[in-house]
């Protein structure tokens, strides 16, 4: 190859790629309503080719979910700025997620706030999406794999908890884990419907608030 011709092919992929990023934040998030300007921000600063699949990597910035193998996907955009932009992050906030999947979101979260603690119950993917963080630098992001319906009890409690696979409710230990003014995001399905459920935590209560339809792969337990 000739000399230097790498480096401008790399160069323009790269400019590629912020191109389609920053139409992806103007076109399928800002537009759709979301104004959330830390959000906004991570959106456009994660490289969100970099957390699918080699061959699926053209298509990341598409208005879709992505498999990212064993029967799991990377969200919608829309759906991962939604769901952040709900818990109102700020920069001194310590986060849980259950269900890393490719580590996209959680990558997504630490770029808005101090800490991010992450389970994933398939160590395959937990590994991998380890790997593809402590690369690209996100060193506020702490992996695990296991099971999550009991949460991360070592490092509560935590100011927003992001659940990102469907179940018929909410685990009773994560919203013990949630602070005092504490926010959850979590998809709950019934009767065979996932609805999008934002609940707050005030004065010990748990508040639940119906956001829109959703479609998440199910929350799964480890039954060994």
């Amino acid at each position: 190859m000739i000399p230097g011709l790498l480096n401008i092919i790399l160069a323009l992929l790269i400019q590629s790629t912020d191109t389609m990023r920053a139409e992806m934040v103007v076109n399928q998030i800002m537009k759709r309503g979301i104004k959330h300007e830390a959000t906004l921000a991570a959106m456009q600063a994660v490289p969100r080719h970099l957390f699918v699949p080699q061959d699926l990597q053209n298509y990341a910035y598409d208005d879709r979910p992505l498999p990212i193998g064993y029967h799991q996907t990377i969200s919608q955009p829309y759906i991962v700025a939604y769901m952040t932009a709900q818990l109102q992050l700020g920069k001194e906030d310590k986060v849980l997620e259950i269900g890393t999947g490719s580590g996209y979101q959680a990558a997504v979260l630490s770029e808005i706030v101090k800490e991010v603690y992450t389970i994933e119950i398939i160590k395959p993917l937990a590994r991998l999406a380890d790997s593809t963080l402590t690369a690209l630098g996100y060193n506020n992001v702490y992996c695990k794999a296991g099971d999550g319906y009991h949460g991360w009890e070592a490092h509560q409690p935590y100011n927003a908890i992001m659940i990102t696979a469907a179940n018929n409710k909410v685990p009773k230990a994560l919203f013990e884990q949630l602070n005092e003014g504490g926010r959850l995001i979590a998809p709950i399905e019934n009767m065979g419907q996932q609805q999008l459920v934002l609940y707050t935590k005030k004065n010990g209560e748990i508040r639940r608030k119906d956001l829109l339809p959703v479609r998440f792969v199910p929350f799964t337990r480890d039954n060994n």
